[in-house]
């Protein structure tokens, strides 16, 4: 792109200046800074003798090495790359490095002599030459590269060229499209008859039939059927081709009335309690002459649906929730509080910023409303319908946390993909207009995904044996919103999806009836990212869920649901000690949830308690069943900040040895000699007790083993352990420029956050 004839004499002024600073100076040979480029990437622009700051006060710890944009990322190679660290995320498509470039909130450029800064947007012009460029990343990075010994022009241009490739005109332009076209056709060898069934993958896409079928069957949802008047997208843009509706309503019958529904979306069935209530969400009628016609003729056929006839409760979600204008402001309140520039404010101050923000407020709100929801599904046995004017946004969080808290499938890892397929992918959410991907529309711009995350992660924080998954899965998830080579969070709606998709097929070749998830495959296959031990990351070694051993009685056993028990709040599967499976405490707090203790100071029954009152308040004076219904704590003292999150990126942040990766360290040490130990047991070929077990000093293979720390063998020599910080399993060091905060009130906090520290830490301080 910016190519020049090898003879021009004006050439000679891109070099950098000679090199006199003997400890910045480059002795021949040179070390060639090369960038590791995966298929179809190419480097669009590059500048030498970088200068990536690591922390605002000195350049000590700076690191020295070549500035790169390519097509799909920016780039920085260092001279002298530090060793690596022995524990830590490593990402098969990004270096430690790397920033793809649909992860840049803002490209900012600075001249320190001339005392002026500009944030550069796509095909703008530079007037003068960068001392520092400042890349503000949407994963909450702050990164800075200083231009003190490269050439100016170099630097002028690397510096557009980012900001040019990171705001692509259009979609295709995204790296992805270029990205999975040569791999699939590179692997063609790989692939069996020329395709592979589904690429492997175990999470249901639900872009055909047998997906809801299968999830029909599995809810039992006798009363309700999988619909295809939506093929070709012929009644509806946005709603998949496949939806599930009453079986009491007839394909004539929805055509009629789609009309009257905005974009033609008719109500979309969610999910099904055993007792027989549905989930179903609905959008806007825009038709107000057959506005009472159309409404009676559905909420007749869910009610026909229900065994029991039960009145259909009607939750109109733009009236009850905060908009995504506000989502919005409050997410980027809360980034600038952990990110900018808020750690030399007093510690007073910045815990109040965190609370204006109103981002843990929303989060609450949300978890608030769910609630409220799996009262009428569960406890009255009403089916519920959650009204929106789009029914694409606040919809997908409500549905999927409801859903999440009635539902222990959904707590395992499979399943929480297939509902975060279900609920937001295939009904429509607009991830290209939210995430911003094209930086057209700022407007638009809402984190709403990253929200239901949040709000999975208080759950969990709650609740930690309930789940397969892990709060890194979460935030690895969360991350991949901003990698351009996945199907998954690129589109508006499914439509759009099938339409891009089929021109790049033919743009790249691909023969006609080839599966989509073949040739670009969704976040879910995650081997593309991460290598098999680190995708153990995901694995919680706590989770107590349907599968999941358990020492009871010095037997190892199994938990089992049978197809007998319900998701009632009445069955109650753990023992008293557990307390609800939450984290410590709970035995000396008062188990209060907010939908009664907002209302009531105590739990003491009273004449004129609500029923819903009465049901939470029986909820939550039993232990909770960890594959039952689950209902958190909802007071706003119980709606915790996200650290891993939020502040993994700040070092000063990162505690070392502290926070919950002790107690997953040795978690995941113990799970693994548990399963050495049955491994063992299993090899066992003696015909009585007295004969000797098989050796097997390493237990199953180290490929197979469910966690990321192994248990060691007896016989192995010690090793040093693993120096982990409250971040894992990211590192600060490197990618985030800062301030020191030492001396300040805030490190005060940061110093004494006892939520950080480990257990045995916390034994042994005094308070």
């Amino acid at each position: 792109m910016f190519s020049v004839k090898p003879l021009k004499p004006t050439f000679k002024c891109y070099l950098p200046p000679v090199q006199t600073d003997v400890k910045r100076s480059i002795e021949p040979p040179i070390k060639k800074l090369e960038p590791k480029l995966l298929q179809g990437e190419i480097v669009v622009n590059e500048v030498n003798f970088v200068r990536k700051c690591i922390s605002a006060e000195s350049s000590q710890d700076d690191l020295w090495g070549k500035l790169i944009c390519t097509n799909f990322k920016v780039s920085f190679i260092p001279q002298d790359a530090p060793p690596k660290q022995k524990s830590r995320l490593s990402h098969l498509l990004l270096g430690e490095h790397d920033v793809p470039l649909t992860c840049l909130e803002q490209v900012v450029t600075v001249n320190d002599t001339k005392g002026k800064k500009k944030v550069l947007g796509s095909n703008q012009k530079l007037k003068f030459n960068p001392t520092e460029l400042i890349l503000y990343c949407k994963d909450l990075r702050i990164i800075r590269f200083c231009f003190d010994e490269a050439g100016p022009e170099s630097a002028k241009k690397v510096c557009l060229a980012i900001a040019h490739y990171s705001h692509p005109a259009d979609l295709q332009l995204l790296f992805g499209f270029e990205y999975q076209g040569r791999r699939y056709h590179e692997s063609k060898g790989e692939r069996i008859n020329g395709s592979t069934p589904r690429g492997g993958l175990q999470t249901p896409i639900f872009d055909r039939p047998s997906d809801w079928d299968r999830e029909i069957k599995r809810t039992g949802a006798s009363e309700w059927r999988v619909c295809s008047i939506n093929e070709g997208y012929a009644i509806s843009q946005s709603l998949p081709e496949y939806i599930v509706v009453p079986v009491s309503l007839a394909d004539q019958d929805l055509k009629q009335h789609s009309l009257s529904f905005t974009d033609q979306r008719i109500p979309l069935w969610c999910w099904n309690h055993q007792n027989g209530s549905a989930l179903v969400r609905m959008a806007n009628l825009s038709d107000p002459l057959q506005q009472r016609k159309t409404d009676q003729r559905f909420l007749a056929a869910i009610t026909k649906s229900h065994p029991q006839r039960s009145e259909v409760f009607r939750s109109d979600l733009d009236k009850c929730l905060p908009n995504i204008q506000d989502i919005q402001n409050a997410f980027v309140k809360v980034r600038q509080s952990c990110v900018i520039d808020p750690f030399e404010e007093s510690e007073e101050r910045w815990l109040s910023s965190i609370e204006n923000s109103r981002w843990l407020e929303y989060v609450r709100a949300f978890l608030k409303h769910s609630a409220e929801i799996v009262y009428h599904l569960d406890g009255k046995n009403s089916s519920v319908v959650l009204q929106e004017e789009e029914d694409r946004d606040l919809s997908c969080v409500v549905s999927s946390l409801v859903q999440l808290m009635l539902d222990p499938h959904y707590r395992s890892l499979i399943g929480f993909q297939s509902l975060v397929q279900k609920e937001w992918v295939m009904a429509g959410h607009r991830f290209l207009d939210r995430c911003n991907h094209l930086k057209k529309n700022d407007k638009e711009e809402s984190p709403l995904f990253m929200l239901f995350l949040d709000c999975v992660w208080q759950i969990m924080n709650q609740y930690p044996a309930a789940f397969e998954f892990t709060e890194a899965y979460l935030t690895l998830l969360s991350d991949s919103m901003w990698i351009p080579l996945f199907s998954t969070f690129l589109f508006n709606s499914p439509k759009q999806r099938a339409q891009h998709l089929m021109d790049f097929a033919k743009n790249k070749a691909i023969p006609q009836g080839e599966d989509q998830v073949v040739y670009f495959p969704p976040v879910w296959n995650w081997s593309q990212q991460f290598s098999t031990k680190d995708q153990t990351l995901f694995n919680n070694p706590m989770y107590v869920g349907k599968g999941a051993a358990c020492v009871q009685n010095g037997e190892v056993k199994t938990f089992r649901r049978t197809k007998q028990k319900t998701y009632s709040s009445t069955l109650r599967g753990t023992s008293a000690s557990v307390r609800n499976g939450m984290r410590g405490g709970e035995e000396t707090l008062p188990r209060r949830g907010s939908l009664v203790s907002e209302l009531r100071p105590d739990f003491s029954p009273v004449k004129d308690e609500s029923p819903s009152e009465r049901f939470f308040r029986d909820w939550f004076s039993r232990p909770a069943d960890q594959q039952g219904l689950l209902i958190p704590l909802l007071m706003p003292s119980h709606m915790a900040l996200w650290k891993l999150y939020f502040l993994r990126w700040v070092p000063e942040a990162c505690i070392p040895r502290g926070g919950p990766i002790t107690a997953y360290h040795k978690l995941s040490q113990l799970v693994d000699e548990i399963e050495i130990l049955q491994s063992q047991l299993r090899q066992y070929k003696g015909p009585s007790p007295g004969s000797t077990p098989l050796p097997s000093p390493s237990g199953p293979p180290s490929d197979q083993r469910r966690m990321y720390f192994k248990a060691g063998s007896p016989n192995d020599p010690p090793t040093p352990p693993d120096f982990l910080t409250s971040s894992f399993p990211f590192t600060p060091v490197g990618n985030l420029c800062r301030r020191g905060i030492h001396g300040t009130p805030i490190s005060k906090f940061l110093n004494e956050a006892r939520i950080w520290l480990s257990t045995e830490t916390l034994a042994n301080d005094t308070v």
